[in-house]
């Protein structure tokens, strides 16, 4: 198994393998994303982790970007392109975007369903 050098990486992208992402395409959207790294030279600075569940299954496919704290919802490859051109931008793809980290905690976007806290019953 190889150990990256991680000292030039500037982003860090989650996507979310468990079962109800890769069902809705998370193995299409890991390859979207990682090709379109690797067609626009950016090995270097974009690191991306397969997870398994990241928890938000009704967001499916769920791709996390770091540091900046992005949690994406329903991800798919075509938005690779747009994924990529918005972390060179130092932006990110609002009407994608579930909940942002302010500082202090994750905020949710107006349309987000928030869903139980860890602490309830189901």
């Amino acid at each position: 198994m190889a150990t990256w050098n991680l000292t030039t990486t500037k982003h860090h992208i989650l996507i979310c393998n468990g079962g109800s992402c890769n069902k809705a395409g998370a193995e299409e959207l890991t390859q979207s994303v990682r090709n379109e790294i690797m067609a626009k030279g950016l090995d270097h600075i974009i690191h991306t982790s397969r997870t398994l569940c990241n928890g938000r299954c009704q967001d499916k496919c769920v791709l996390i970007t770091y540091p900046d704290g992005h949690w994406y919802k329903e991800m798919s490859g075509r938005d690779a392109p747009r994924l990529i051109d918005s972390l060179l931008k130092g932006s990110y793809i609002k009407d994608k975007v579930s909940h942002s980290y302010n500082g202090e905690c994750f905020v949710p976007s107006e349309e987000t369903i928030l869903g139980v806290h860890k602490n309830e019953e189901m």
